[in-house]
């Protein structure tokens, strides 16, 4: 698997090679929290027909672990500002001119930084299961005390415990998905790095953080569509639909969010060709439109 280093830090990577629509844009996936690349693939599989499609595991999460000391690996931080870093380096080394952002949870905040930070080579944003933008303090730090008692309880072992795999099949999604995707999501709860879990999750989670993503949305010049999950008990369509509103499109046509009938928190697994449906519909209307 290929891999570059970005910072003294490893990024492993796929990308699906030409086809005959060399001039269409490159559709880059970022993935959530204690996520990673793999989750993907069954719309990579559809997309790479016509796309050139490029899956990554961020920093410290997947297989994008660091392999050098502690003391070293202190150095970094884990902010959205520093993820959208390493993927503008990303594409610039891999002489990438032109892309679309497809950010999924977590990733979404990190695409739509990307887009403030290279706007001439990132044309437009989606964001899956993202939204936000409503600080609620006693939620957040609820959330927050959960999820840093979630990353300190995360034993190598608990790969091995029968069935703990179905459980996962189940979490934050509307029906239940095939015990494969269950079995990675343990994996990828049990092997994302602790500094970067924690990390991401505190960084991105503060009342500054919260309330910079409007703001944030309302300066970006590409266009930013949003795919909510009717069903979604971690991003509510009312976030969504909010973090939304404060983009031009939603403005003037108030047409930039779709939601996806009886969908949870993994819309790219539950409704795969749906999702897939709705990112080229949004890619072929923007350039209709003549936003290329």
């Amino acid at each position: 698997m290929p891999k570059i280093d970005i910072l003294g830090f490893p990024h492993f990577y796929e990308l699906t090679q030409f086809n005959a629509h060399k001039s269409s844009p490159v559709l880059i996936f970022v993935h959530g929290w204690l996520l990673g690349k793999s989750y993907w693939q069954p719309l990579v599989q559809k997309m790479s027909s016509d796309y050139r499609c490029l899956i990554y595991d961020l920093r410290g999460f997947g297989d994008s672990q660091f392999s050098g000391d502690d003391q070293t690996q202190q150095d970094y931080d884990y902010t959205l500002n520093s993820y959208a870093q390493d993927l503008q380096i990303m594409l610039g080394q891999l002489e990438i001119k032109e892309a679309w952002l497809i950010g999924h949870s977590l990733g979404g905040s990190i695409a739509l930084w990307t887009a403030k930070l290279d706007p001439n080579v990132v044309k437009g944003v989606i964001c899956l299961n993202a939204g936000g933008g409503i600080y609620l303090k006693e939620e957040f730090e609820r959330f927050r005390s959960f999820g840093a008692k979630l990353v300190q309880m995360r034993p190598a072992w608990l790969i091995n415990v029968p069935f703990l795999d179905l459980l996962f099949a189940y979490v934050m999604v509307r029906h239940r998905l095939p015990r494969q995707w269950g079995k990675q999501r343990l994996v990828d709860f049990v092997k994302a790095d602790s500094n970067a879990a924690l990390g991401s999750l505190m960084s991105s989670t503060t009342e500054e953080q919260v309330h910079f993503l409007p703001l944030l949305v309302s300066q970006l010049k590409q266009p930013v569509y949003f795919i909510a999950g009717s069903k979604d008990m971690v991003m509510e369509t009312k976030y969504v639909r909010h973090l939304a509103s404060f983009h031009w499109l939603f403005q003037e046509f108030g047409s930039n969010v779709v939601e996806i009938d009886d969908c949870g928190h993994l819309a790219m697994l539950e409704q795969t060709e749906i999702v897939e449906s709705h990112i080229r519909q949004f890619i072929d209307k923007t350039y209709h439109l003549g936003e290329h």
